[in-house]
């Protein structure tokens, strides 16, 4: 099954609530959070509470994307908060053994990240230990990005790495994903497509979420 993730990253705040509503009703599968500290990426966003106030009002899977420093430290409260995906950048986790355990050990799903510059051979002792694996297809800080064309071939890739080494991996991608490049994704292997700006700044956000989601729908079944 491929995933709709809306990244509220591109919502606006002004109105978050209802824009998250709206994505639940044009069929989103996941609400992802991207979580930034003005450390690890140049650009500071939101913390559990946010998280918190949503998961009181939805009840969709919340996936929070780490791209903070001492992950560790905040995995506990980010669980505490609702979330049920956590993911970390193997970028600034040294020890993601330990990480990702630690997250499926408070009882979340747990991620590792990978971002554009860095070699897919890094992550794969991790592909034995985590349950999804996020594909950076933009360098992470900020939204609005173009997609990097080469990430079509790291996405193949990475499949090829993940059929081998552990087939129930789920492959998220996150970063300049629109509804004219999905197809591309959905034959290069991706399951989880984060899409932020793609939805978020359209006048009808239910609709446009629909819209992308029959087409993910729609390809999945070829």
């Amino acid at each position: 099954m491929k995933l709709l993730a809306p990244s509220i990253l591109s919502a606006d705040f002004w109105r978050l609530g209802e824009q998250v509503e709206a994505v639940v009703r044009g069929g989103a599968d996941i609400i992802h959070f991207d979580v930034m500290d003005g450390h690890f990426v140049p650009n500071i966003t939101f913390g559990p509470v946010l998280l918190e106030s949503i998961k009181r009002h939805c009840h969709l899977p919340l996936d929070a994307h780490l791209m903070i420093e001492n992950a560790d430290k905040y995995i506990p409260e980010f669980v505490k908060a609702g979330a049920d995906w956590i993911s970390v950048h193997i970028e600034n986790n040294p020890h993601i053994h330990r990480t990702l355990q630690l997250i499926k050990g408070l009882g979340a799903k747990a991620g590792v990240v990978i971002n554009p510059g860095t070699s897919l051979h890094v992550i794969e002792e991790a592909l034995y230990y985590a349950d999804f694996v996020l594909l950076m297809s933009v360098n992470p800080g900020f939204g609005g990005q173009k997609f990097i064309e080469r990430s079509v071939d790291r996405l193949r890739k990475l499949r090829q790495m993940v059929n081998s080494i552990n087939p129930n991996i789920l492959i998220e991608i996150d970063g300049g994903i629109k509804e004219d490049n999905v197809s591309d994704l959905v034959r290069a292997g991706a399951d989880v497509f984060v899409i932020g700006s793609g939805i978020f700044s359209y006048e009808d956000i239910e609709e446009q979420t629909r819209r992308i989601k029959k087409k993910l729908t729609a390809l999945e079944a070829v």
